[in-house]
């Protein structure tokens, strides 16, 4: 999943019938710190988002799963809406959770 902010719409009047009735979004990624990342996209979506709103989406085959059983064809979906976000109070990310047991190193046994 990644975040994302809703900056606008799209409007198409003539589109695949799969996406007839479907609300179009352009969305700009986020970074975890509210910071703009990449280039916008465009993305179906699920959940009644709006203009302005924080919201989380899906990329690739997963981002047709919330329309099933209908098929929409789409690679990227708004799949919620962030009431809020936060990191740890040094603002930064924390440390990868260790695996249990013990991790092979290549080229032992």
């Amino acid at each position: 999943m990644h975040l994302a902010r809703v900056i606008g719409t799209v409007v198409a009047t003539t589109k695949d019938p799969g996406l007839a009735g479907r609300t179009l979004l352009v969305l700009q990624p986020l970074s975890p710190e509210r910071e703009t990342v990449g280039v916008p996209l465009v993305a179906v979506d699920s959940v009644g988002a709006g203009r302005g709103e924080e919201v989380f989406f899906v990329r690739g085959r997963e981002a047709s799963f919330p329309f099933l059983p209908a098929a929409v064809p789409t690679d990227a979906s708004v799949i919620g809406i962030c009431d809020q976000w936060s990191l740890d109070a040094s603002g930064t990310r924390p440390p990868p959770r260790r695996r249990s047991g013990r991790a092979a190193v290549k080229g032992q046994s």
